[in-house]
């Protein structure tokens, strides 16, 4: 009773969290301040994009790897220093976490037109959005006002960042203790309907799960074997429609053929089934699902007033 007492405390500390962000965020935050904020945005995200389509999966991983660590403050962005342990080394980011290049032509263009004024984490909440809509998914409001982090935190990115590994139980608790309900997981989740993992992270489950549909399996081996030399070479999340944002990530589910454990965790026979099901069967359902998933999870814990600073170069405090 006490741990249901002290859970149901901790949600509502979150909930509070959530709400006070929305509270201090505004959609039209660069009216007056950089009108051309958001267009110089999407013009940049959708000619990375065209050039590599890999770079929506990226982009958006780079938001929701920032926000689930102490908050949407652009965090992950910072390069280690003397004085800085940053969190692109970290466990779950090294080797993995990329278009950084893209967020550092971004903030340049702004800074030449209304320097001083963007923040790197806005940048980030509206180019995962960008990159959404780029590869045909669904579009969200982007609440803006939110500042820099002038730390990272190298153990929090370790510690914060759901594993491939996990099961359903302890998802739906990751998540949980984030503020995000089953169906709020498993919509943000669809996000692998797009991108690429590496063979280290679903050797296990293509050479010893038995919940794997066996032609899958064996189609991934070649690229994947059991050397470690092979622990970087790619696949993708989605094999069915590997860089359109689709619901063919549901689908996928459904025949066993999801990539990482944690993917298809999500449909096990477990309470997350019948929410597969239905973004598997209906495709705006996922999207406006995701889109408010999304727009929850920009809110995380932000940095707004005199909080934080607008760095002028997303990789360093001023």
């Amino acid at each position: 009773m006490a741990s249901r007492s002290i859970s149901f405390f901790v949600l509502l500390i979150v909930l509070l969290y959530f709400k006070m962000g929305f509270a201090l965020l505004s959609s039209d935050y660069y009216n007056s301040t950089c009108p051309k904020a958001l267009s110089t945005i999407r013009t940049a995200v959708v000619k990375a994009v065209v050039k590599e389509h890999r770079m929506g999966a990226s982009l958006l991983r780079l938001h929701f790897h920032d926000c689930f660590v102490n908050g949407c403050d652009a965090s992950v962005l910072l390069d280690d220093t003397s004085s800085i342990k940053g969190e692109k080394t970290a466990a779950p980011n090294v080797d993995s976490l990329r278009g950084f290049d893209v967020i550092d032509t971004i903030k340049s263009q702004l800074e030449s037109i209304c320097p001083e004024v963007v923040s790197c984490a806005d940048i980030l909440a509206v180019a995962a959005r960008d990159s959404v809509v780029a590869l045909g998914g669904p579009s969200w409001t982007v609440e803006l006002g939110r500042r820099d982090s002038t730390n990272a935190s190298f153990s929090a990115a370790n510690t914060e960042l759901p594993s491939s590994i996990l099961d359903l139980s302890d998802l739906i608790t990751f998540f949980s203790l984030k503020g995000f309900t089953e169906r709020e997981l498993v919509a943000l989740s669809g996000a692998h309907t797009t991108g690429q993992a590496r063979c280290v992270m679903f050797r296990n489950r293509i050479y010893n799960e038995t919940n794997i549909d066996s032609s899958f399996a064996t189609s991934l081996k070649s690229n994947c074997t059991s050397s470690t030399a092979d622990d970087n070479n790619l696949s993708s999340l989605d094999t069915t429609s590997k860089v359109v944002f689709d619901n063919a990530y549901f689908k996928n589910l459904l025949d066993n053929k999801g990539l990482l454990h944690s993917d298809q965790q999500l449909f096990s026979g477990g309470s997350t089934d019948s929410l597969v099901t239905n973004y598997s069967k209906n495709s705006e359902e996922f999207y406006e699902d995701f889109a408010k998933a999304m727009h929850k999870m920009g809110s995380l814990s932000p940095l707004t007033g005199a909080n934080g600073q607008i760095r002028s170069d997303c990789r360093k405090v001023n």
